[in-house]
């Protein structure tokens, strides 16, 4: 299979690469610097410069591939959050996910899947209601995001391309993201729950996700949107807990909402809140998780050499 991916330098495209390496398939990279690209993915077939706020034409270099992979956006919590930042987030996302869906009308030999990320802020926040993916969107900035990515994907369809959408959680992976920041803290006796620990703590083991990304592959009546969770949801006080018993650490020290709200500004709210959301449809379609319980994954996770 030869399957195209944006966002491939990213902790979640690094690892789809490899998965599909060992599978044996060809992978071609688009990226903003094809050089950059290159020096970190050398394994990688082939390398194309492309930024969507131009409009160089990359259709009849892309025509032959079999599947499209989209994780390009602007990192959601690289900084505190301000208009100019909220901005980048939405139209990294949105503009790129029009520009690509452009080009593939314009191919005359279309993919036959289009999988693209999307996230679990799509339900916005609440401490009582449990989310599937039938559930409404949200009201809050994140969750407009995610359906307006969405419906920007969902126009591939028009070309008669499936389009997946993975709603993606907190990823646990020791290279990057939420587990690896908060691994120092816990390591040097002052880790615990962010804000009061009582939201919930929608996550997923990164083998577990490269898995559900590469699943509509092989699976090819799956379409639409479908949450890329563990079934095994935890509150943040919980996965605290866990955390610190897996690496024999107190978890005693939470960092203060108010902290948060200084350092993310608005964004802390997406930290301070969270949703009860299930993988029904993915679990479902037949998909199974290797991860799906917080103690094992952490295990998996923090225990390798």
């Amino acid at each position: 299979m030869k399957a195209l991916i944006t966002g491939a330098t990213g902790l979640i495209g690094r690892n789809i690469i490899d998965k599909l390496k060992t599978r044996g398939d060809e992978i071609v990279v688009i990226s903003r610097s094809a050089q950059k690209a290159k020096s970190k993915l050398p394994m990688v077939n082939e390398y194309i410069e492309w930024n969507y706020d131009n409009s160089v034409d990359i259709s009849s270099r892309i025509k032959n591939v079999d599947a499209v992979i989209h994780l390009a956006g602007e990192n959601v919590m690289a900084r505190r959050w301000n208009e100019e930042h909220k901005k980048r987030v939405l139209d990294s996302r949105i503009k790129s996910t029009d520009a690509l869906v452009n080009q593939i009308a314009k191919m005359d030999k279309k993919p036959e899947v289009f999988i693209c990320a999307s996230a679990s802020g799509y339900y916005g926040s609440s401490e009582t209601e449990t989310f599937v993916e039938d559930s409404n969107p949200g009201n809050d900035f994140l969750a407009e995001v995610s359906k307006q990515w969405e419906n920007s994907a969902a126009e591939v369809e028009k070309f008669g391309v499936r389009r997946v959408s993975i709603r993606t959680g907190i990823v646990l992976s020791k290279e990057d993201g939420a587990l690896a920041k908060m691994l120092t803290p816990f390591k040097l006796f002052v880790g615990g729950p962010l804000g009061s620990g009582r939201q919930w703590f929608p996550w997923i083991h990164i083998d577990d996700l490269v898995n559900l990304f590469i699943f509509p592959l092989e699976n090819k009546n799956l379409t639409g949107p479908v949450n890329g969770v563990a079934p095994g949801i935890v509150k943040m006080k919980d996965f605290a807990k866990t955390l610190g018993k897996v690496i024999n650490r107190p978890a005693l020290f939470p960092v203060p909402g108010f902290i948060l709200k200084l350092v993310l500004g608005e964004g802390a709210k997406a930290v301070l809140e969270g949703a009860d959301i299930k993988p029904k449809r993915t679990q479902e379609a037949g998909f199974r998780f290797s991860h799906p319980e917080l103690k094992n994954a952490l295990e998996d996770l923090l225990r390798k050499n």
